[in-house]
């Protein structure tokens, strides 16, 4: 399995970023696609993620309103749009396939996503200045 991310970049507070990710080589139906990221001493944490079936998702608190996760399934692409952007932001962003979609997004997405995540990107660093 690949994931390939690309997008991230430098933007001032306010601004917006898009990112995408394609994954490839899954080989099962029923998996998600999610983003997540780490701060500078901080956890991993869930930003979002949308089931390849039913196109359900799930949002981290802190982007709700702001983060968009959309999936392109003739392209198999999944975008992250990010928009009213802060120096909070800023972080490595990495997008995983997360499976099985029978728990629902909101598990895989959830405080128990470390159960569930299958595959990971390589990361694309996201940096916000103020």
């Amino acid at each position: 399995v690949q994931l390939v991310e690309s997008g991230g970049g430098l933007v001032h507070a306010g601004g917006t970023l898009k990112l995408s990710c394609a994954p490839s080589g899954v080989t099962r139906s029923d998996y998600a696609t999610g983003w997540f990221r780490e701060a500078p001493g901080k956890g991993r944490e869930p930003v979002a993620c949308i089931s390849t079936g039913d196109g359900s998702t799930h949002y981290g608190e802190s982007v709700k309103g702001r983060f968009t996760i959309v999936r392109d399934s003739a392209n198999n692409t999944v975008f992250l749009q990010m928009n009213t952007l802060s120096p909070e932001d800023t972080a490595v962003y990495y997008c995983a396939v997360l499976s099985p979609t029978m728990v629902g997004v909101s598990t895989l997405c959830g405080r128990s996503w470390r159960s569930y995540s299958d595959h990971w990107g390589q990361g694309i660093q996201v940096t916000v200045s103020s």
